[in-house]
């Protein structure tokens, strides 16, 4: 007996219709599967020519016939593996940055950024910091959260003299930008901290002796950020970095660090995702080349906005992302430990701590991580003065002076005070942060450093006493790159409408984002925004509402996810503060 056959789908009377077939997937840009021909203008920018490349056009032409003499492919792509980017045209304002085509943003000055990788910055470093400020930048200078210096007002006629200065004083710009390996991010008490698990700061230099400004590394899928501490209190924001080293002890190895892969903030934030390794100290750089060349062969190329390695580790998995990097590239298996445990909250190091020779370190805040080249210079005056060992920057927008003297600490204090740096800075001097924003940056969408010191300055009056650290976390626009969804109260800049219906800066709000022991991304509420002019009095009413509903002991952002949301938008407007 035969067996029945299914008839032919018809698309009409008598016309028979092909089974449909899978459309077959698009590639995604991954070298190691053989898709190497550029998919979009910025992979085909990198193939016509290595972006290290523009260094020698920057020192022999541009420099000498001006900024109209500029490339438009080394002008908006090469130069940021430079550390240099177009700043805003001055006048624009926010609702120009998306209508606008790039070109038609740019001033003719330069943003620089210069970084620092951890380092410890000696008096003569420091000072020559200052003196590019107030040289070239118009005394601009500001600390990132990526520990980098960061100047505005930068004319192409005066890079070559200011690598100059900078090369001399053991810095460069290299790669401080652009779809590289960035600036790395470094413990800033490593070698000297009395509760410090294994001091990383030798692999932080041979990672950058051996892969900083090699052809080899320098053209990868996008940007590419690293952190390490070998510090208990996680001092550098290890969960949202493509590869951070955090210091763990193996029961029978001793000291050493566990891999964690995978972190980054922006549109589409996702925390990183831990090994569970031990790693020793001399093994990290061969480690964090291994990583590095996974998301150079496998990353996502096709499209910018999912060329991140988080997107990668999200599809394969820790498992596979292990298995790879062992047998691909380590050619070895690591070392199975349990990760670390977390810290309450991650380490920023303000004020006067005992170093483990005697010594001390004392931790000092600007204002929102800006500061000025005159600021630089004076710091560079009390460390010679005091005879202290030197500075590091922080992933706080902060910065740590090591190698203090007991008996001259209030001294030292008093004077940092005087140039505008804080070892005794209120809670939320301490605890606020803020991107570029709208006066240089040509994505920012709002103002972001005024309006932050202007909201710390309010906030300190209506709150002179707060007795817990509160985060706060103002930026610009979409890209988080002062952390927008890991503060307890993260501000991310768009236009909003008034009460009047006008077209006005503003923020969304997240609420209740954390690092450290409860990680979590913050909150978004529906529909709600809020006036750039309002943020005074929202702020206001959300930490009114929390410090009176607070249970003993019970931080802010633990009380976020279980308040109503009538405390959240700010509508409970409170007078009396238990």
């Amino acid at each position: 007996m035969s067996t029945p056959t299914q008839p032919a789908a018809t698309s009409g009377p008598g016309r028979p219709q092909r089974p449909a077939r899978p459309r077959p997937k698009r590639g995604e840009g991954q070298w190691a599967l053989g898709y190497t021909e550029p998919l979009n203008k910025n992979e085909q920018a990198k193939k016509d020519d290595n972006p290290l490349n523009v260094r020698a056009r920057i020192l022999d032409i541009y420099s000498k016939r001006g900024f109209a003499s500029i490339d438009p492919a080394d002008l908006r792509g090469r130069f940021r593996w430079m550390g240099l980017y177009t700043q805003r045209r001055p006048g624009l304002d926010g609702g120009k940055t998306a209508a606008l085509e790039e070109h038609e943003l740019d001033d003719e000055f330069f943003m620089m950024r210069v970084r620092t990788d951890g380092a410890l910055l000696s008096a003569e470093a420091v000072r020559a910091l200052g003196n590019v400020s107030t040289s070239y930048a118009r005394d601009t200078a500001d600390i990132t959260d990526r520990q980098n210096i960061q100047y505005h007002w930068i004319r192409i006629e005066d890079v070559p003299a200011i690598w100059a200065t900078l090369d001399n004083a053991g810095l460069d710009t290299i790669e401080a930008c652009g779809d590289s390996p960035r600036g790395f991010l470094g413990s800033p008490v490593a070698g000297i901290a009395a509760d410090e698990i294994i001091d990383g700061t030798s692999a932080l230099q041979e990672i950058k002796r051996r892969y900083i400004g090699d052809p080899e590394y320098s053209n990868l899928p996008r940007k590419f950020k690293t952190a390490l501490t070998g510090h208990p209190s996680h001092d550098v924001a290890p969960e949202v970095n493509d590869v951070s080293f955090v210091g763990t002890v193996h029961p029978e190895l001793g000291p050493g660090f566990d891999l964690w892969v995978g972190g980054g903030l922006s549109t589409n934030p996702m925390l990183a995702q831990k090994l569970g390794v031990w790693v020793a100290l001399d093994d990290v750089p061969d480690v964090w080349e291994g990583v590095i060349s996974i998301f150079r062969d496998y990353g996502y190329r096709r499209l910018r906005s999912r060329a991140r390695l988080k997107f990668l580790v999200a599809d394969w998995g820790v498992e596979k992302f292990r298995d790879v990097l062992e047998n691909e590239y380590l050619h070895r298996a690591l070392v199975s430990n349990p990760s670390p445990g977390s810290p309450v909250d991650q380490g920023d190091h303000i004020g006067a701590h005992l170093q483990k020779d005697g010594r001390y370190y004392v931790g000092l805040a600007p204002t929102v991580g800006r500061v000025a080249g005159t600021v630089l210079t004076g710091l560079a005056d009390l460390v010679e003065r005091y005879g202290a060992a030197g500075v590091r920057l922080t992933a706080h927008q902060k910065l740590v002076v090591l190698g203090l003297d007991g008996d001259r600490l209030d001294a030292f204090l008093d004077d940092a005070e005087s140039i505008g740096l804080s070892g005794r800075p209120s809670n939320w001097r301490r605890s606020t942060m803020a991107c570029t924003g709208i006066e240089f940056c040509k994505l920012a969408i709002v103002d972001t450093k005024h309006r932050a010191a202007a909201l710390i300055s309010e906030l300190e009056r209506r709150f002179p006493d707060l007795d817990t650290p509160i985060t706060v976390n103002v930026n610009g626009c979409p890209n988080a790159c002062a952390r927008t969804q890991v503060a307890d109260i993260g501000l991310k800049g768009q236009l909003v409408l008034d009460a009047d219906g006008n077209q006005v800066e503003g923020f969304q709000v997240h609420l209740g984002g954390a690092l450290g022991l409860e990680p979590a991304l913050g909150k978004k509420l529906r529909a709600h925004k809020v006036t750039s002019a309002g943020l005074d009095d929202y702020v206001t009413n959300v930490v009114r509402a929390y410090l009176t509903e607070r249970e003993d002991g019970e931080r802010f952002a633990t009380w976020v996810a279980r308040a109503d949301d009538e405390s959240l938008r700010g509508d409970r407007v409170l007078e009396v503060v238990a």
